[in-house]
Formats: structure tokens, C-alpha cells, sequence
């Protein structure tokens, strides 16, 4: 347990001393060179890093692009993974998730999926300032893994291969909605006044 809480943070410094600040590996290409991007917590860590990171990897971010990346949801839990045989420390998962989509033309979804990182940290009962401290750098580190994970996503995505997702996307909402209508005129058939048969005068 401790080791594993060692290594945690000797990454964490690593990191630190190296830089990191989400610009990929030096040699990402992407193929997409323009994209918006959106979140339910728009002014969140998450969606800022992730703006950051694309525009580090020279791809234009601004509300007119014709794809957009939408951070539908972002969520946290926490764990007890084990405990010392004191009872006073215990070790804890830190479980970080995000999930999103990509939307085109006229906001249709295209594609969705999600990513999810997690590790541990030790909670010491007698130092509970230094143990927030460590799960406040673990949290960091992780949404750090979250963002380069998707950018690294994000760098194998094509325009032809949205191209061919708008298509079929538009070919679902017109058959959907086509589907729609049918079933509205069947209704409002069912639901018409019958006409009375009109009887002739006999003669």
C-alpha cells in the first residue's frame, strides 16, 4: 500500500518537473483542424484543459466550427479500498469519469463514448490536512489522464469519418421523423368522425 502511494507521487513530481501541460507527445497529428467544444460546466477545469490541450495540438476551437465535442458529464467516487490493521489509516480509490459526444450539422449526434481513470491515495486519520492534500494532487493528476486520453482520441478522428456519421445520422432523423408522421396520421384517422351513410328517399 505504501509503495503504491509512493509511486503516485513520485509521478506526480514527475510530471511536474517535465512540464506536462497536455501538449501530447510532440509528434500528434490531427486530422480534425477546427472543433467547438462545450460542457454542461463550461467554465469547469475540465472543459478549459481540454480547449488548452486541442489548441496546443494546432486545431482551431471556436463555436462556428462544424463539429462540436460536448462533455456531457463528468463524475467522482470515492472508495474504501482497504484499511491498516491500527484502524486509523485506510486507503481510498479516487474514481474520475467523463462522457461525451461528438455532434455535427444541425446538432445531430454522431458518436459518443467515455473515458474512466482511477487510483489510490492513503487517508491518515492523524494527518488529515496532508491526506486532503495528496487526494486534491491525485484528483489533478487524474483529470490530467482523462484529457490527454481523449485528446489522444481525438487525434485518430477524420472528418470523413464524421462526414460518413452525418450521413447516417440525417438518414435516422428523416426516417425517425417520417416514422413520426405515419403514426400521427394513423391517429388522427382513428380518431376522425365517422359520416353517417346518407339514406335516399324512398320512392
Amino acid at each position: 500500500m505504501m509503495k503504491r502511494n509512493l509511486l503516485v507521487i513520485g509521478l506526480a513530481v514527475l510530471i511536474s518537473a517535465c512540464g506536462f501541460q497536455l501538449r501530447g507527445t510532440g509528434s500528434t497529428q490531427f486530422a480534425l483542424t477546427e472543433l467547438n467544444v462545450s460542457a454542461r460546466n463550461a467554465y469547469g477545469d475540465t472543459v478549459k484543459q481540454v480547449r488548452e490541450a486541442l489548441q496546443n495540438n494546432d486545431v482551431k476551437v471556436y463555436a462556428g466550427a462544424p463539429y462540436k465535442l460536448v462533455i456531457s458529464r463528468e463524475s467522482e467516487n470515492r472508495r474504501a479500498a482497504s484499511y491498516t490493521s491500527n484502524g486509523r489509516n485506510a486507503e481510498y480509490e479516487l474514481t474520475m469519469k467523463i462522457e461525451y459526444e461528438i455532434h455535427g450539422a444541425k446538432d445531430l449526434l454522431l458518436t459518443s463514448n467515455e473515458i474512466e481513470v482511477q487510483n489510490y491515495y492513503l487517508q491518515d486519520s492523524n494527518n488529515l490536512i496532508g491526506s486532503d492534500e495528496e487526494a486534491a494532487q491525485l484528483r489533478r493528476e487524474l483529470r490530467r489522464e482523462m484529457i490527454q486520453q481523449l485528446v489522444q482520441r481525438l487525434s485518430l478522428v477524420t472528418p470523413e469519418q464524421l462526414d460518413q456519421l452525418q450521413q447516417t445520422a440525417e438518414a435516422r432523423a428523416k426516417a425517425e421523423a417520417e416514422a413520426a408522421e405515419a403514426a400521427r396520421q394513423a391517429r388522427e384517422a382513428q380518431t376522425a368522425p365517422q359520416q353517417s351513410p346518407i339514406e335516399l328517399p324512398r320512392q
